[in-house]
């Protein structure tokens, strides 16, 4: 029986596929052996270095994994206050392009100083640096109450941005109690709390401030922090040490009906007063850490909580104010509830004054720190211009931050206020400079995240894309990382012993930066340079080394 010549082509080709298929399933792809790169051991061993197991990659460099000695940190904080434009607006008058130039110039003088943190003044009396549904625009940024600045862009979000592409935390001031700044209520805008709610306000001096006893007013103030945590991308609310006010001879603070009302009973003004002060600084605390736990929430208090004289618990001091007696503001309380993430305890004065010593007060807080993180409030401003004439000497402030140093449980200082080493004394930054502060640091951890997992970050490439130098990441940055640190020397052993003397730039990391940051030619004049994440709590992944052999 024939075939039909049709049928017999198909059933070859048949034939044909099916042996093709065969010989597929028996052919095994080569394997190629890619182990992942082994770390160097614990952070704490010290040289020799055994270098890991080498990742081949390009022509001109190696990379692999290191896992770098955890590099010493600290605080270097400066206030910029705005009210009454001390340090910044120069002028509410003035155009914000001038206003821009004028607060970039604050921020480059003072990372030129290895600063790693600005306190700025966002709120100082009812009012706002930024768009608010709580509160008017501020005279100190537009001139006028209620005046809207003249540009589209957001004036917190633009300094929030410049500070921390500078590598500095940017920490929001706000003043909660303060209402105004004088009794001039005709220039205060119909949206100001003092026209909306003048049940709240209490006139006291020369001012007039929120009644801190009555409910409403604290759920008030506690939404004002909540906006602004909502919607910035700072690094932490920062309350100074105004709470209850100053106390005026011969003045009444007029709380008397709010606490008829409010106290429990047999609870004395006083303790009641405390109290009110305590359920803010509570709430505000855990509101912070319910929106954005990475957010830190401080407060720089009066340098005494009190003398010992009245409690035995307080510091060998003279102080004709204190903290718990007169401004009714308690830290120890906040302290030993976790309440707060830091203090900044404004000790304004010399070493050795009689009556409130530096030296006595920097030990003082030390003993009572808890789990707090403290820094110590330096006040550059009494330098050359003060009665003490201890603070003619330009070598005053740096015996102070020298002390700090020394001392354990500080973490770092901050200086009271820009202008102050900024416009004046620049000597003593200079010295700042030269003989404590000669390298970058970078700040210490969130308090309740430090030494957390930090998220391991892919490896990148070191690519060149037309004239400029690349780390290339093919799966993106990590959103959970805000810097990148860099590093350069051309030892790996002494870069590991003390990392931060050889750190080249902190950069902030953004959406913008896609899977790519940008280098510099310059970044990378060193055999080693290595390359580490900060996440949001402050923490620091291990580190990727790129060995350099020659640059194309």
């Amino acid at each position: 029986m024939k075939l039909n010549s049709k049928i017999f082509r198909r059933l070859v080709l048949a034939i044909v596929v099916l042996v093709f298929v065969q010989a597929c399933k028996t052919t095994k792809a080569p394997v190629t052996s890619t182990q992942p790169p082994k770390s160097i051991g614990s952070p704490n061993t010290h040289p020799p270095i055994v270098l890991p197991e080498k990742i081949p990659n390009s022509k001109f460099y190696e990379t692999y994994e290191l896992n770098l000695k955890p590099r010493d940190r600290e605080f270097r904080g400066v206030w910029i206050a705005t009210v009454a434009n001390i340090d910044w607006p120069k002028s509410g008058s003035d155009s914000w392009e001038k206003q821009k130039a004028d607060f970039m110039a604050i921020l480059d003088y003072y990372e030129s100083l290895n600063f790693n943190a600005v306190i700025v003044q966002i709120r100082s009396a009812g009012d706002a640096f930024y768009p608010s549904k709580y509160a008017p625009w501020s005279k100190y940024l537009t001139g006028q109450q209620g005046k809207k600045p003249f540009t589209t862009e957001d004036p917190l979000s633009w300094m929030i941005l410049q500070a921390q592409q500078r590598g500095m935390e940017f920490h929001a001031w706000m003043n909660p109690y303060r209402a105004t700044f004088d009794l001039k209520t005709d220039q205060l805008s119909p949206e100001h709390d003092f026209k909306k709610h003048p049940e709240w306000m209490i006139k006291y001096g020369p001012k007039y401030y929120y009644n801190p006893g009555l409910p409403e007013v604290r759920r008030h103030l506690v939404n004002v922090i909540k906006e602004v945590v909502q919607n910035y991308d700072i690094d932490a609310i920062h309350f100074d040490d105004y709470f209850y006010p100053y106390r005026i001879d011969k003045e009444v603070f007029n709380d008397t009906e709010t606490y008829k009302k409010y106290a429990q009973p047999n609870q004395r003004i006083d303790d009641w007063r405390r109290e009110n002060v305590n359920a803010l600084i509570k709430e505000v605390y855990t509101t912070i850490k319910g929106e954005k736990p990475w957010v830190q929430f401080g407060v720089s208090p009066f340098g005494v909580w009190r003398n010992k004289s009245a409690d035995p618990n307080g510091s060998n001091t003279k102080a004709g104010v204190t903290n718990y007696d007169e401004l009714f503001a308690d830290p120890l309380t906040w302290i030993r509830n976790g309440w707060v993430d830091y203090l900044i305890p404004q000790l304004y004065w010399s070493m050795d004054y009689n009556l409130a010593s530096h030296r006595e007060l920097i030990n003082w807080w030390a003993n009572h720190a808890g789990r707090t993180k403290i820094y110590i409030g330096n006040g550059p401003y009494k330098i050359r211009d003060n009665a003490d004439v201890a603070w003619n000497n330009p070598q005053e402030i740096l015996l102070q931050v020298n002390h700090a140093r020394r001392t354990k449980g500080i973490s770092g200082n901050a200086f009271y206020s820009a202008t102050s080493l900024y416009t004046k004394n620049k000597d003593v930054a200079q010295l700042l400079k030269s003989n404590i502060y000669p390298q970058k640091s970078i700040t210490p951890a969130v308090l309740l995240h430090q030494n957390s997992i930090v998220a391991k970050p892919s490896l990148g490439e070191l690519v060149k894309f037309q004239q400029e130098y690349q780390f290339y990441f093919e799966k993106g940055l990590d959103s959970s990382f805000r810097f990148a640190n860099i590093y350069g020397s051309n030892s790996l052993e002494q870069l590991n012993l003390k990392p931060e003397d050889f750190q080249i730039k902190k950069i902030r990391l953004n959406e913008r930066h896609g899977n790519v940051i940008s280098l510099n030619a310059q970044d990378l004049n060193f055999k080693y340079v290595v390359l580490t994440f900060i996440d949001r709590y402050g923490n620091e992944s291990r580190g990727q080394v790129f060995e350099i052999k020659s640059l194309p």
